[in-house]
């Protein structure tokens, strides 16, 4: 058996690439037991991924006392590897105090955080104008294995849960929109507008907005065809609702790069953030979809913009399936 510490605490995105680089890693390496470092806002979901066997709590809040604490569990285990996969100063000194024969380190590690590794990867290529997921599968190769992403991302669901209300008439799947983004230059405005072009468009389509933060729908739409769960979605529930989603409609976010990684159709909506870099991966995929604000300024991208971007790629899809089907 081989024992492998994962210290990537956040964010929801960055975590979400380096569960499907862990996900890479057993798919190749038999007899590999994972440990995960994670901040305590998303243990839930890396909790419930299937390829981490078991996870230590950073609370960020607690301070030095936090620190210690935590130090002082991941010092019961003896690693093979600790691979330090957020490359910042806290993260590098809990690489410091965890017992293992190798700790390895990303090669863009920032604020001095690169003393404390035995190894630092390789950047890809295109060095740090390179994907954030091309940038994690460098570590693969420290194992023998490929830097590639392999196997399936799966997560365990809660029994008790039940999403049918998400379902449209007839049992058809929703649209989910997520109208948030971590970072207030990310979010874009128009997600209203959006939803009332899609449901004016089709009677039988439901539309169903998700997310951390509360976002207000005025009350403009009947239960039949909105849901709103935004600022009552829990990290557990969210990989089973974007598994249910015909299509994802997301500012760059986490739960964007979620639906990417589940194999869900997804439209990335970006302003500031360059898509090469930290897009639905991989961007040539035919099932994602990036709309680009001019200039990168989503206040300059209108609602009738996306819709036409999102009314072409549905179309192609209709198409595609008719095809398979005649």
């Amino acid at each position: 058996m081989t024992e492998i510490l994962i210290i990537k605490p956040s964010s929801l995105g960055d975590i979400v690439h380096a569960l499907q680089v862990a996900t890479s890693l057993k798919a190749q390496c038999a007899g590999l037991r994972i440990s995960w470092v994670v901040r305590e806002m998303f243990a839930p979901i890396v909790r419930a991924c299937e390829a981490v066997d078991q996870v230590y709590v950073f609370e960020r809040a607690a301070g030095a006392k936090g620190f210690l604490k935590l130090t002082k569990e991941i010092r019961k285990t003896k690693f093979d590897f600790v691979f330090d996969m957020q490359g910042l100063l806290r993260t590098g000194l809990m690489t410091s105090r965890a017992l293992a024969k190798k700790k390895v380190g990303r090669g863009d590690a920032r604020e001095c955080s690169g003393m404390f590794y035995d190894e630092q990867v390789a950047l890809p290529p295109d060095g740090k104008r390179s994907h954030a997921i091309d940038i994690l599968l460098q570590f693969c190769p420290v194992l023998g294995a490929k830097p590639e992403l392999r196997g399936t991302l799966k997560f365990r669901e809660v029994d008790s849960l039940n999403l049918r209300f998400a379902a449209g008439r007839g049992g058809s799947k929703p649209i989910v929109m997520f109208p948030d983004s971590r970072r207030a230059e990310k979010c874009w405005s128009g997600f209203k507008q959006l939803t009332e072009m899609i449901l004016r468009e089709d009677k039988t389509r439901k539309v169903v907005w998700a997310g951390s933060k509360y976002a207000h729908d005025r009350g403009a739409y009947t239960v039949e065809q909105f849901v709103n769960l935004t600022g009552n979605t829990s990290l557990v529930s969210l990989p089973a609702l974007i598994k249910r989603a015909d299509w994802v409609i997301s500012n760059d976010s986490g739960p964007m790069h979620l639906a990417a990684a589940l194999g869900v159709r997804v439209v990335g909506v970006f302003g500031p953030t360059d898509p090469r870099l930290f897009g639905p991966y991989p961007l040539t995929a035919p099932t994602h979809v990036v709309v680009q604000a001019p200039v990168g300024d989503l206040k300059l991208l209108t609602a009738k913009d996306v819709y036409a971007r999102f009314v072409k790629a549905r179309a192609r899809f209709k198409q595609a399936d008719w095809s398979i089907g005649g």
